[in-house]
């Protein structure tokens, strides 16, 4: 199980962020870009064409990546994206993850965010897990990932792999997020770890709002 795990991460980070250019954000342009004020429990509605899912985002422990996220969503980048890949465990029904986002569209692009690995933060990837996508450590943009049907612990750093930044979880709408990853995908589709894992119907983001 852990060799599949392990592949699956390899998978993400090899089609996190495809050509475009890696260039972290300096301290102050983050500082700028940060949306405030930000509590420590930030939520995000997606409105999907399969039904809403909310986003219950960490900003107390995981404040970069959760701005991030929040930026995108309140700058409207989230709106018209896809949920486009559902990358099912073999051999372990109801088990794996869906990815969603920009899909590296420099339009909707903002520079790439500093990391903050889960042996920082202190999150996990369990079942509703909510973590960046990403080519390298700090190359996370506006692609995510929402785990499914349990751990995976082998997205968490650990000495070694940097792992993935884990910054949330689904508080409600995991019914819509089980759907998305059973949704028929096409076999020839994708290149590389993504073969086969691309959703043959996308599921549309709608829109992406900030919880009042």
């Amino acid at each position: 199980m852990i060799r599949r795990l392990a592949g699956f991460s390899l998978a993400l980070a090899l089609a996190a962020c495809g050509d475009a250019p890696v260039r972290v954000a300096n301290e102050a342009t983050q500082a700028a870009s940060i949306p405030a004020p930000l509590a420590d429990i930030v939520r995000i509605r997606l409105e999907t064409e399969a039904g809403p899912i909310l986003l219950a985002l960490d900003h107390k422990r995981a404040p970069v990546t959760t701005a991030n996220f929040v930026r995108y969503a309140e700058a409207k980048r989230f709106d018209g994206t896809f949920f486009y890949r559902a990358a099912r465990t073999k051999g372990a029904a109801g088990r794996g993850f869906v990815q969603g986002g920009i899909r590296h569209s420099a339009r909707r692009s903002f520079p790439p965010i500093a990391h903050e690995p889960t042996s920082e933060t202190g999150l996990e990837h369990v079942d509703g897990t909510v973590s960046m996508a990403r080519a390298a450590p700090a190359g996370a943009m506006g692609d995510f990932f929402i785990v499914v049907g349990g751990a995976m612990p082998a997205m968490d750093s650990k000495p070694g792999s940097p792992g993935f930044a884990a910054f949330g979880r689904v508080e409600e709408g995991m019914d819509v997020v089980r759907a998305i990853l059973a949704a028929p995908t096409v076999a020839n589709a994708g290149r590389g770890p993504m073969r086969g894992q691309m959703i043959e119907k996308p599921v549309r983001i709608v829109r992406a709002s900030r919880e009042p």
